[in-house]
């Protein structure tokens, strides 16, 4: 059963991942016909390249084939780095989006599009219309980031850089 089956393989498959310095961000196996599809799906605090997605199938492909009677079948390995269309869902998703532009819809209140500045574990800072918000991360039903085609302004990224070096709390709204 495939779900049993990614459920055994994830640890495997997380420790060749994070052996190459990277993190798992999702781990999924299907059945494709006669064989298993094992997709993988890797980032980084600075991305993932492609001869670093080379590498990684690499140690990948080992593991399992050390493993082979765990995965007891023909296998396609699939590894990739996650899309602009990943939902930010943990803090070090946030963390990599800094300076991103970011939808973020709240469980309660207005949706609205701000760029990442600073996070934390529980919460990211925000600047949104000017002003610099705390955005705690239980707070947020959905956030993507947004597509931009040219240079984030000058100005949002200095108030973001001084946010994160001041040690005066700055105004919060929510």
């Amino acid at each position: 059963m495939p779900n049993e089956l990614a459920t055994r393989l994830e640890p495997l498959v997380a420790g060749a991942v994070t052996a190459a310095g990277f993190d798992l961000d999702s781990f999924e196996v299907q059945q494709a016909g006669r064989r298993q599809l094992v997709k993988v799906v890797v980032d980084g605090d600075e991305g993932v390249g492609l001869d670093e997605v080379a590498e990684i199938s690499r140690a990948v492909s080992a593991v399992l084939d050390e493993n082979e009677h765990v995965i007891a079948s023909a296998y396609t390995l699939e590894v990739t780095s996650p899309g602009l269309d990943r939902p930010l869902g943990k803090p070090r998703h946030w963390r990599r989006a800094k300076f991103r532009l970011v939808r973020v819809t709240p469980r309660d209140g207005k949706e609205f599009i701000g760029r990442v500045g600073r996070s934390t574990e529980d919460a990211a800072r925000v600047l949104v219309d000017g002003v610099i918000r705390d955005v705690a991360y239980a707070d947020v039903a959905k956030a993507m980031i947004e597509i931009e085609f040219k240079q984030p302004p000058a100005d949002d990224l200095k108030l973001l850089e001084e946010d994160a070096t001041s040690t005066e709390p700055k105004e919060e709204s929510k």
